[in-house]
């Protein structure tokens, strides 16, 4: 895992990079819906709501940025957040 935070062009960024499963390109979006779980037979019993990304982007777009998804260098995720400073 990985995670560094830098100040850009008037914003901070902050990444967070695994090696983990990742989440496939066709679900990253999806994945920000309130109540979407991706894997549903394997979150049944986690007590997971799937709230947690949801939330994490309208918090982080009422502040004036956003977060995104993409493949990582290091084979799983990257979440990058951004938001204006």
């Amino acid at each position: 895992m990985s995670v560094s935070a830098a100040r850009r062009d008037g914003s901070l960024l902050v990444e967070v990079e695994d090696d983990g499963p990742g989440i496939p390109e066709t679900e990253r979006e999806h994945v920000f819906r309130p109540f979407y779980r991706l894997d549903h037979a394997r979150n049944q019993d986690s007590g997971s709501t799937g709230l947690g990304l949801a939330i994490a982007r309208d918090i982080a777009r009422i502040h004036g940025g956003d977060i995104a998804l993409s493949q990582s260098p290091l084979g799983g995720l990257r979440a990058v957040l951004k938001v204006p400073v």
